[in-house]
């Protein structure tokens, strides 16, 4: 499995890797005239190397030194490359929200973003899914990972780049990689054998497997397997990852996946194999073509690969002068251990610099079970987005699921979380404040929203929020940053109940006045939760901006300096009022519909509305 088979439940296969245990018989041999270019090394023979430099942003190395390129900062993050072996699922589609909620609040912070997809589309399971279905391994890739782009366009996904590791720049890089790592002494020859499983792709020690040597994630069988590879020396960097895990403990996030990356670490490291002489659908390996790079070799270098334009040469320097190293990997916890010790080894061992954080994310369930096929409870996201709409799905994932920790699905939950929030406390507010002001101004705003502040201590509210939000942001706490703009919303509901507008209206004079610098102070809130909001709900926030009287163009130009208070000025028209989401109807709701209750109920909501 490579860098992308990154599933949110817990039912999925891990990645396929051949580490050196008890299990198997390891022989070390000595490499056929043939293959002159290859040293051949010995895991005793082995040393311990230590790093050549702590990642910095925007470095590199060269020749063992820290080199500062002096240029602009980027903000380079990546999803996982998803495995083509069936289209997308809602965990797939969990990691690239969260990524792309990132990717839009570091671009409001108005850093150079590079935002990292794509697709991991070699290996023995994706011949195996091509041949099921009747169509080449090429014709496969082609259709899923099209797949992918199409669900990203229904998500409002906007990532910057979408590397396939089909791509002929990426075989390139991968070979160039490869290449160094060799010269570097890291890569040798050696014959092993032990127990496979196929769903997972991953040779297991015999201690980790079910009675009947099953695996503990497929339940199946595991079989025996002999194969002569090439292996990565990654025991040569224990000592090195331990230095630089205990000088950067902010690698690796949330903390207590940290603690997991230290106990593999300090558990000991085993050289991994990076090909196969079984597999065909694959890159081969550089002067041999009995082997193809297999897993991390390949999924991983998708990364760097990404970086490089494609009118230019593919060429890893270029690529890595591109922006390299990544600011953020964000991934699902089943693939942390590739991305947190596989990765920065290969990466020291090619002298390129390590990213700076890696954060695994956790699970997600279905009416609190996991999720798949044979239970009949699989969440598609297409489905989701069809029925409910991609601000919908967007929000209840990132509000509801604690960034870093497991989280469940259910419908009923997900209809009142979205309706509550984002239909009655953010929708229904717009909408009624606008009423009144179409009602009593013309839809034009009477005054300055800093003047109509003047003297009250609503503005230090918001702006109070707002900075909460923004910390919660950089910390990747993107549940939190949701309650905090949301909680604006509550204030702003509370305020203009308190204060009751449309009463004020009526007596005329000076209440009238204040009246109206209450709705000033509203509609300025409402302009800074969907400046705040928009990387969460980037649909809705444009349409709330819209009936601001802002064009498309502005909302775009928005930076987070926009959720400062002031932006709203006296002479500005308001656009039409109208619902910018619309409830969600239960099952419950639809079967009451038409009742005579119903409609009573519903005249004297808008009566009220209406008055209010």
């Amino acid at each position: 499995m490579a860098a992308g088979r990154a599933l949110l439940w817990s039912q999925t296969g891990i990645a396929a890797v051949a580490p050196i245990s008890s299990s198997m018989r390891f022989r070390a041999k000595r490499l056929a005239s043939s293959f002159p270019f290859l040293v051949c090394r010995c895991p005793s023979s082995l040393v311990s190397t230590s790093v050549r430099c702590y990642n910095r942003p925007q470095s590199e190395v060269v020749s063992g030194e820290l080199k500062t390129s002096g240029k602009e900062e980027n903000f380079v993050l990546t999803t996982p490359l998803y495995y083509v072996n069936a289209p997308p699922h809602m965990g797939s589609a969990y990691t690239t929200i969260a990524a792309d909620a990132i990717a839009r609040f570091q671009r409001l912070l108005g850093k150079r973003v590079v935002f990292i997809t794509g697709t991991d589309e070699h290996g023995e399971k994706i011949a195996a899914a091509a041949e099921a279905s009747g169509s080449s391994p090429s014709e496969h890739c082609d259709t899923i990972s099209q797949s992918y782009k199409i669900l990203w366009k229904e998500l409002d996904i906007s990532y910057d780049k979408f590397i396939r590791t089909t791509d002929q720049k990426h075989e390139a890089i991968v070979k160039e990689f490869y290449s160094r790592v060799l010269n570097n002494g890291d890569i040798y020859r050696a014959d092993y054998e032990g127990l496979y499983c196929v769903n997972c792709e991953e040779y297991k020690d015999e201690k980790e497997l079910l009675e009947n040597n099953c695996c503990p994630m497929h339940l199946k069988p595991c079989v025996l397997r002999k194969e002569d590879n090439y292996f990565f020396a990654l025991s040569k960097y224990q000592k090195a990852l331990e230095d630089y895990i205990s000088s950067n403990p902010d690698f690796v996030k949330p903390s207590f996946r940290l603690n997991e990356v230290q106990g593999w670490i300090t558990n000991g490291l085993k050289d991994f194999s990076i090909s196969r002489s079984t597999v065909e659908w694959g890159i081969p390996v550089p002067n041999d073509k009995t082997q193809t790079i297999y897993v991390w070799f390949d999924a991983l270098l998708g990364y760097i690969t990404a970086l490089s334009e494609d009118s230019e040469q593919s060429n890893l320097q270029q690529a890595v002068n591109s922006g390299w190293p990544a600011s953020l990997h964000l991934i699902g916890k089943d693939i942390l251990r590739f991305h947190a010790v596989y990765w920065p080894a290969m990466l020291l061992s090619a002298g390129l610099s390590i990213p700076n954080m890696v954060f695994g994310h956790g699970f997600l369930t279905k009416d609190g079970m996991k999720m798949g096929k044979s239970l009949g409870n699989t969440l598609e996201p297409m489905d989701l987005v069809q029925k409910f709409g991609a601000d919908a799905v967007r929000y209840f994932f990132l509000r509801e699921v604690e960034f870093g920790n497991d989280g469940d699905y259910s419908e009923e939950r997900f209809v009142n979380i979205v309706n509550a929030h984002l239909a009655n406390t953010i929708g229904n507010l717009l909408n009624r404040t606008l009423g009144l002001l179409k009602k009593n101004c013309q839809s034009t705003l009477p005054y300055d929203s800093i003047f109509a502040v003047e003297g009250n201590s609503f503005k230090d509210s918001v702006s109070q929020l707002v900075e909460k939000a923004k910390y919660h942001y950089e910390n990747l706490s993107l549940s939190s940053a949701c309650e905090c703009i949301l909680e604006i919303g509550n204030v702003g509901n509370l305020y203009i109940d308190k204060n009751a507008p449309w009463s004020r209206f009526k007596q005329g004079g000076a209440s009238s006045e204040m009246a109206a610098k209450d709705l000033v102070i509203i509609l300025e809130a409402m302009r800074i939760i969907a400046a705040a909001l928009s990387p969460v709900a980037p649909s809705l926030c444009f349409r709330i901006y819209s009936q601001l009287g802002f064009s498309k163009e502005q909302f775009e130009a928005v930076t987070w300096d926009d959720t400062r208070w002031g932006e709203l000025k006296a002479g500005r028209v308001m656009a039409e009022a109208k619902p910018v989401f619309a409830k969600i109807e239960n099952n419950q709701d639809r079967d009451k519909k038409g009742s005579p209750e119903e409609g009573k109920n519903k005249k004297i909501l808008r009566q009220g509305l209406v008055e209010a």
